[in-house]
């Protein structure tokens, strides 16, 4: 199977790749995660290929072995499992380097579990004087209520900055943190605590809107598609994706699918979970919905970057019929992932 072009296989053939690449050990840790039916689909995949080329293996690695540092942590059993994994699938070495860039996955410092224990009006008091970056920092490891409610507190120029900082965090240094506890008279110990710690990023920042007023969350997003109109695209990304229209109505996925190309459709679904695609089927004719398993069929392997611009161009149709009234998205995902 030396013609393997990864670039042309979709997201599901990929991750399938991946977990023959890692070998079994690792690969049933990741497939406990996916429900029967995805792992049926996984293991079909796998079936289909015989030895994955040099190249393929190598491309592979490098799209997911970082994706398991960041959520092996949170999904897959702590910063020992990542490290296993990564072991596995790039060496010790390799993987020592990668979960030293990741940053440590242990809880965080005793900094910050003592300002999280404060009253909201008495941290926003605390921060409202700081550097929008330092604000982000406490806010990504604040409990996401309490989080909202002291972002929601924020001068409105001043949520814009922050939320910014929030989507793009990287590492900040503990010192900054260590002179806001002082305020409050408090005193730390230096011993055993990193002095950088990585949080944040698009994933905190979309849990911070997603808890705030819808009026307020609007605003701000309008604001920030100014600012920096990429982080706003991936935090609306994270909001409302293209499975999440599994959240809609039946009566309100007519709406919006007769507002999408059916050409746009067919791309779309070529990664859609089963109960989406279900979904999907069910809310047009059954002459349409057999046309456009023909078309998905024809498509072949496509690339994920135009499933990814299919997909988008799909979720924009949904977000401007919801924005106009058509329709809502304020209902609950039903059985989906996140």
């Amino acid at each position: 199977m030396a013609d393997l072009d990864y670039n042309k296989l979709s997201r599901q053939q990929k991750l399938a790749v991946f977990l023959i690449v890692i070998g079994p050990d690792a690969a049933a840790e990741v497939l406990r995660q996916f429900d029967d039916a995805e792992v049926e689909l996984l293991c079909k995949e796998m079936a289909g290929y015989g030895i994955i080329p040099g190249s393929a293996q190598k491309q592979a690695l490098e799209e997911f072995s970082a994706l398991v540092a960041q959520s092996a942590g949170a999904a897959l059993g702590g910063a020992g499992y990542a490290h296993r994994t990564l072991g596995l699938a790039k060496g010790d070495q390799k993987a020592t380097a990668i979960m030293g860039r990741v940053g440590p996955a242990d809880a965080p410092s005793e900094v910050i579990k003592e300002i999280g224990e404060i009253e909201a009006g008495q941290i926003f008091n605390l921060l409202k004087t700081e550097q929008p970056q330092t604000i982000a920092f406490i806010l990504s490891y604040l409990d996401g209520v309490k989080a909202a409610a002291v972002f929601a507190l924020l001068d409105a120029e001043l949520r814009e900055e922050v939320i910014e900082r929030l989507g793009t965090i990287d590492s900040t240094s503990l010192e900054t943190v260590e002179r806001i506890a002082r305020n409050f008279g408090r005193h730390f110990s230096g011993q055993s605590r990193p002095i950088y710690h990585r949080s944040g990023g698009v994933p905190a920042a979309a849990a911070l809107v997603k808890l705030l007023d819808k009026e307020m969350s609007k605003g701000l997003l309008g604001k920030l598609d100014e600012r920096n109109a990429k982080l706003s695209a991936s935090i609306r990304k994270k909001l409302f994706g293209f499975e999440d229209l599994n959240r809609l109505t039946a009566s309100d996925l007519q709406r919006a699918l007769r507002e999408v190309d059916s050409a746009n459709l067919a791309t779309a679904m070529k990664s859609a979970s089963d109960a989406l695609k279900a979904k999907i089927y069910a809310g047009i004719s059954k002459r349409a919905a057999e046309s456009l398993k023909d078309e998905i069929e024809m498509l072949g392997a496509v690339r994920a970057k135009d499933i990814d611009a299919a997909q988008d161009g799909i979720i924009q149709v949904v977000r401007k019929l919801e924005e106009e009234g058509h329709i809502s998205l304020d209902s609950e995902p039903q059985g989906v992932a996140a």
